[in-house]
């Protein structure tokens, strides 16, 4: 499993993004499932602009099935704020949290994103002990 950030949300359903092309050969070379949280979706909807021909290919895509949707509980809602606080040196944002608590939750490590600076700050517990994140992009 492979959480996806905003940014190749973005970048994925706007042709414009200088990232396009880079995210769509990334996206036809994953073979595993994707997922992403609810707050990264947000953020994505946001900066692809609510009626935009982005927004209504992000919607089908994940409505035909080609990425699922991370809910948050109280506990992980909890969690993704502790996380928050604790990277206040390096700000996170809800939507970077959200990954990150997904990941612990998950058991996954593989974040597709091109946020390479954040993600390779944040580290994912498992018990007493934090682990890097493995960067797809």
């Amino acid at each position: 499993m492979i959480l996806v950030d905003t940014g190749p949300l973005v970048a994925l359903f706007d042709p414009q993004d200088g990232r396009h092309d880079e995210c769509v050969r990334t996206l036809k070379e994953i073979r595993e499932p994707i997922l992403t949280t609810t707050a990264v979706l947000t953020e994505a909807f946001h900066m692809l602009g609510p009626a935009s021909m982005g927004s209504d290919r992000l919607r089908e895509f994940i409505e035909s099935g080609g990425l699922s949707v991370w809910f948050f509980d109280r506990p992980a809602l909890t969690r993704a704020f502790e996380l928050m606080e604790s990277y206040a040196d390096h700000p996170m944002d809800l939507a970077d949290a959200s990954l990150v608590t997904a990941a612990e939750a998950l058991g996954t490590r593989r974040v597709f994103t091109i946020d390479r600076s954040d993600f390779e700050t944040y580290r994912v517990r498992r018990g007493h002990r934090h682990h890097a994140l493995q960067i797809v992009s």
